[in-house]
């Protein structure tokens, strides 16, 4: 019988297992895509979540190659069009959101990822099991049954599920980690609660040609938000509201809708990346099952990106979690452990999710005279002290 078994090896699933192995348990990690994707994604890391990375020797790697974003500016154009010209309200610094860390740092989650997969490697967790699928989760008081479905490659044509084979493992502690649509998570009866929203997105990765150096940026304007933020390598990532989901988009339509929004010209040839998203807000009702089992990151919340809480709030999830399971493990738990820790993660999901649902109202489109109107309620609360209190909000109050 194994110590833990973390089922899903996005973010959080190879943090917890890093987070294990570092605490001396014996960790395996199954993950039912075929590898390791390699998408963008979420790419803010906020002091508190360095702090945790930190912790099992992940930090360091991902400092030397994320951008550190220092400062934020909010902008308005109440006009669009040709020759827009945004007009600055105020900035936010980050220097006072923490001793250790005081930024915000940004690193495509594909490269996130394989630090993260590293670290676990280099703590002692064996390789991933990718190509696994989980097909069953019993726990019991004294641990947990968890069957698997294996094949060399991912599919569902009539050849690939012949060649499936079946494995089976006891662990006594399961960490559900496999995404908001989480197999593993219905399977054990969790139910979720949540709303999908109207609001629409279209974000990708290009070329720098602004003159924002390392800060980030956010316009206000009648047809929705531009957020950017910068990325190594003198990229920078662009996310546009749009009244409908475009997933047929590609890189021209996000140049147009950045050019007659924040007049900054983007060159298309140099996109790396091209994504259109919804947003959902979904939040399991308990985030544990007994004594043995945890849910956590996207498989517990899902939330919406605007804001950039939903991989570190699940990094977390994990952190807080690991000294109850270690508790757990070597029987020094007052035995009401895992049920707080969900009671309390719960809460904080809750809580970033209202954030979101502010940061998405106060970015939505609307009239001229209402991008003027919140661009004075963003200067006040960039203004004095009220600046510092503002970005500890935003990257998850600091240290």
């Amino acid at each position: 019988m194994i110590d833990v078994l973390v089922i899903g090896a996005g973010a959080a699933g190879l943090f917890a297992a890093a987070a294990f192995a570092r605490a001396g348990l014996e960790v395996e990690v199954w993950e039912k895509r075929s590898d390791r994707a390699m998408l963008s994604r979420a790419i803010g890391v906020h002091a508190p979540a360095l702090a945790a990375l930190d912790d099992v020797g992940a930090a360091e790697p991902l400092l030397a190659e994320a951008v550190m974003v220092r400062r934020g500016h909010a902008r308005i154009a109440p006009v669009i069009g040709t020759g827009v010209r945004p007009r600055h309200v105020g900035t936010v610094s980050f220097d006072g959101v923490s001793r250790r860390f005081p930024f915000v740092a940004t690193l495509p989650q594909h490269r996130t990822e394989a630090i993260l997969e590293d670290t676990a490697r280099g703590a002692g967790a064996p390789a991933v099991r990718y190509g696994v699928e989980v097909v069953g989760v019993a726990p019991d008081p004294r641990g947990v049954t968890v069957r698997g479905e294996h094949s060399d490659r991912a599919g569902s044509s009539r050849e690939q599920q012949r060649s499936r084979e079946t494995t089976q493992t006891r662990a006594r502690f399961v960490v559900v980690a496999d995404g908001p649509d989480s197999p593993a998570r219905r399977r054990l009866g969790i139910r979720t609660s949540g709303r999908a929203y109207r609001d629409r997105y279209l974000m990708g990765d290009v070329a720098d040609p602004t003159r924002d150096g390392d800060d980030a940026v956010v316009t206000l304007t009648p047809d929705g938000v531009v957020e950017s933020f910068p990325l190594p390598g003198d990229v920078r990532r662009f996310v546009a509201h749009t009244p409908v989901l475009l997933p047929d988009a590609g890189p021209d339509v996000l140049a147009r809708l950045v050019a007659t929004r924040t007049g900054v010209v983007l060159d298309p040839a140099t996109a790396t990346m091209v994504s259109a998203f919804g947003v959902r807000r979904s939040i399991a009702e308990r985030f544990a099952v007994g004594s043995r089992v945890a849910v956590v990151g996207d498989a517990a919340h899902e939330i919406s990106p605007i804001g950039g809480q939903g991989m570190n709030l699940g990094w977390l999830d994990v952190a807080a979690l690991v000294p109850v399971v270690v508790d757990l493990l070597r029987g020094d738990g007052d035995g009401d452990g895992l049920a707080r820790w969900s009671r309390e993660r719960r809460t904080a999901a809750v809580s970033a999710a209202r954030q979101a649902e502010f940061n998405m109202a106060l970015s939505a489109p609307g009239s001229a005279a209402g991008v003027r109107a919140r661009g004075l309620v963003l200067a006040r609360a960039v203004a004095g002290t009220k600046g510092a209190r503002l970005a500890r909000v935003y990257a998850m109050g600091g240290d």
